[in-house]
């Protein structure tokens, strides 16, 4: 089955080539385009995407806010955010929001079918940059905004882990993926999803970036 897409930008030319690329890839289909925030809203509820291709930048209603209006009527729906490398201050807003990942518009066409892929399984999808960013702010801050992390279980989050989870929650933080974690631990990919949901649950954070952020400032 193919994965759905819905392509957000403001730009045309934009997303005439998010369009082209993403037909270059059969296991892709784009279901509709989007060039403002209410129109990705609008559409996101009526073609019902599985994967929101979406730009951070327009005019009246932002990309951070579209994302959020989006997940809140579509929790499964998995937002990939295309930035910029002067974007650095909507990267905490919009993980708040809930985005899934974050991509370079720059990035290789390669790395970016890959990312579409890899968030519609559930993965994390980033450009290894953007992540090694937010997440060296984040030790260096040694805290993170209060919208981008909630810990459910009080001020220290990490008090009701068990070793095992601490560990995934230490590898998630290095960027690994459930493969490359399930082989450093020697356990199925089912085993570490499991893990990682209730680091979800256990912790707050809506989302596996989230996660490695938080495992990243209280390391």
């Amino acid at each position: 089955m193919s994965v759905r897409v819905l392509i957000v930008d403001d730009q045309q030319l934009v997303r005439a080539g998010l369009r082209m690329l993403c037909h270059t890839d059969p296991a892709l289909e784009v279901v509709g385009e989007a060039a403002t925030g209410r129109e990705a809203i609008r559409l996101a509820e009526q073609l019902a995407p599985e994967v929101v291709l979406m730009d951070l930048r327009m005019p009246g209603m932002d990309g951070i806010r579209a994302t959020a209006a989006i997940l809140a009527a579509r929790p499964a729906t998995r937002v990939l955010v295309l930035t910029t490398f002067d974007d650095d201050d909507h990267l905490y807003p919009a993980l708040a929001a809930g985005a899934a990942g974050f991509l370079v518009k720059d990035a290789s066409p390669a790395e970016l079918l890959a990312g579409i892929h890899r968030a519609a399984a559930g993965e994390q999808a980033f450009t290894p940059e953007i992540l090694q960013r937010v997440v060296d702010a984040a030790v260096r801050a040694r805290t993170a905004p209060e919208s981008l992390v909630s810990p459910a279980n009080g001020p220290n989050p990490l008090s009701g882990l068990t070793p095992r989870e601490t560990e995934v929650l230490a590898l998630l933080a290095d960027g690994l993926g459930n493969a490359e974690i399930a082989v450093r631990l020697h356990v199925g990919v089912t085993t570490v999803k499991t893990h990682i949901t209730n680091l979800l649950s256990k912790t707050g954070t809506a989302n596996r970036l989230q996660l490695a952020l938080l495992g990243a400032r209280l390391s």
